[in-house]
C-alpha cells in the first residue's frame, strides 16, 4: 500500500469496510441449524410474495447457513425466481451458466471480490441456487459509481428527516465515530444508492408467481431505512433479519421475522483503532 497521510489511510480503510458491507463487531459463529423448523413454518404461513429480503450479520456463519436453507426450501417448491446478492455488483450474474457450473465459472460471472467477501463464506448459498437452475445476480452499486453517488444530493430527500438522521447515526456508530463529520453525508448517500440498486435488481429479477430472494447486510433490508423504501407499493415483500444473540428492539420493529442464532464471541475492532487514534482524523 502506498504511504498515505493518516487521515487518508484511515478514511480509505473505513470506506472499504463500508463498501464491503458495513463494519461488524463480532467474530464468526459455530455452525448451527437451530431455528430452521420455526423458519420453515413461517415460510409456510406467509402468502406468496414478490421478494423475500434476508438481512444478515456478515461474519455469522449461522446466517449464511440459514440463507442456503432458504434457497433450497424455495427452490424445492419451484418458488425461487432468483437470488440477488449485496456481495456482487449490479449487472453481474450467472444467467446462461448450467446448473453444473463450477465455482470458478460462477465467481467469474459474478465478478466476485474475494477481498471484500470471502468466497468460502457465501459459496454454499450461491452454489445451491446455481445447482437448482436459479439465476444469481449482483445487486450492489458498482464501486466505480460510488464517487458519483457521494455527490448526489438528490439522494438526501429520499428518506423522511427522522429516518435519514437514524441512518446517519448508524453509519457514524458503525464506523467507530472516526469518520469526519463532513464525510458522513457522502457515506449516507452511498448507503442509499446501494439500497436503490438492490431494489432495482430485485424488481428486474421478478417472475410472476415466484419469489426473488435478496441476501444483504441487515442494515440494508430494514423496513423504514433500506431496500423496502425503494420498492413500489404494489411489489409485495417480507423482511427477515437474522440476529446473533438477543435482537435489539429497534431491529425487531424493522422486520416481519427475526431469525435468532447463538450469540457470537464479543470482539470490538474499534477499541484498537481508538487506542491508536483517540480522536477523529483531521479533515483533508
Amino acid at each position: 500500500m502506498p504511504t498515505l497521510p493518516l487521515y487518508r489511510f484511515l478514511f480509505a480503510t473505513l470506506a472499504l469496510a463500508f463498501a464491503a458491507g458495513c463494519t461488524t463487531l463480532l467474530e464468526q459463529s459455530a455452525p448451527t441449524t437451530a431455528g430452521n423448523a420455526a423458519w420453515d413454518a413461517q415460510l409456510e404461513r406467509w402468502p406468496p410474495v414478490d421478494a423475500l429480503l434476508l438481512g444478515e450479520q456478515h461474519d455469522a456463519a449461522a446466517h449464511q447457513q440459514w440463507q442456503r436453507h432458504t434457497v433450497q426450501w424455495l427452490a424445492a417448491r419451484q418458488r425461487l425466481a432468483a437470488l440477488v446478492l449485496e456481495m456482487a455488483p449490479e449487472g453481474a450474474g450467472t444467467d446462461g451458466l448450467p446448473p453444473d457450473a463450477d465455482a470458478a465459472q460462477v465467481r467469474a460471472a459474478l465478478q466476485w471480490d474475494e477481498q471484500a467477501w470471502p468466497w468460502d463464506r457465501y459459496a454454499p448459498v450461491v452454489m445451491a441456487a446455481v445447482a437448482a437452475g436459479v439465476p444469481v445476480r449482483g445487486g450492489n452499486l458498482p464501486r466505480s459509481q460510488m464517487p458519483q453517488a457521494m455527490r448526489d444530493a438528490a439522494l438526501d430527500t429520499h428518506l423522511p428527516p427522522a429516518a435519514l438522521a437514524r441512518q446517519r447515526t448508524a453509519i457514524e456508530e458503525g464506523h467507530c465515530g472516526l469518520v469526519p463529520a463532513q464525510r458522513l453525508m457522502p457515506m449516507v448517500r452511498i448507503q442509499l444508492a446501494r439500497d436503490a440498486r438492490m431494489a432495482r435488481a430485485v424488481q428486474a429479477a421478478h417472475r410472476p408467481g415466484r419469489t426473488v430472494l435478496l441476501v444483504a447486510g441487515f442494515g440494508h433490508v430494514q423496513r423504514s431505512l433500506g431496500v423496502p423504501t425503494w420498492l413500489p407499493s404494489d411489489f409485495t415483500s417480507k423482511v427477515a433479519i437474522a440476529q446473533a444473540g438477543q435482537a435489539r428492539p429497534a431491529i425487531e420493529s424493522e422486520a416481519d421475522y427475526i431469525h435468532r442464532t447463538p450469540a457470537l464471541t464479543p470482539h470490538d475492532p474499534c477499541a484498537e483503532l481508538r487506542e491508536r487514534w483517540p480522536g477523529p482524523p483531521p479533515a483533508p
